[in-house]
C-alpha cells in the first residue's frame, strides 16, 4: 500500500501532484480543508496518519503554521513513532537549524531528480 505524505508550503502543490500521479497518497491542506471545516483539526487529522512529512523549503520562509507542524512531526519521530521528514527545497530558503543534518531533495537545481530523490525516499 502506497504511503500517505502530508506536503507543507503552497509551492508544494506541483510536487504533490507528482508523488500523487506516482501511487502515493498526499495530504494538502488546500486539497483537503473545505469551506466550514475546522482548520485545526484537518490539519491535526492529516498529520496523524502520515508515514512521511515533506516538508517544502521556500523563498517564501516559514510561517507559524509550517512551524508547528513539522515540529510536532519531528517529536513524533524522536519519540519512536514510525514517521520521518523529508526535506525538499522548491525554490529557496533553507532549513531549520535542528534539521540541517537531513539531506533534502533539492527541486531547485533539478526538479526532477529531486522528486525521484523523494520518491525513492517514500517507501
Amino acid at each position: 500500500m502506497p504511503q500517505e505524505a502530508a506536503l507543507l508550503q503552497p509551492p508544494g502543490e506541483i510536487s504533490g501532484l507528482e508523488l500523487r500521479n506516482a501511487g502515493h497518497q498526499v495530504w494538502l491542506d488546500k486539497w483537503e480543508i473545505g469551506v466550514g471545516d475546522s482548520i485545526v483539526e484537518r490539519i491535526n487529522s492529516g498529520l496523524t496518519g502520515i508515514g512521511y512529512l515533506v516538508l517544502c523549503y521556500s523563498a517564501a520562509g516559514p510561517s507559524h503554521w509550517t512551524d508547528r507542524e513539522w515540529q510536532s512531526t519531528l517529536h513524533r519521530q524522536l519519540s519512536g513513532q514510525p514517521v520521518k521528514i523529508l526535506p525538499a527545497r522548491i525554490s529557496g530558503g533553507g532549513p531549520p537549524a535542528i534539521l540541517a543534518d537531513i539531506r533534502y531533495a533539492d527541486l531547485v537545481v533539478d526538479w526532477r531528480q529531486g522528486v525521484a530523490d523523494l520518491l525513492a525516499a517514500i517507501r
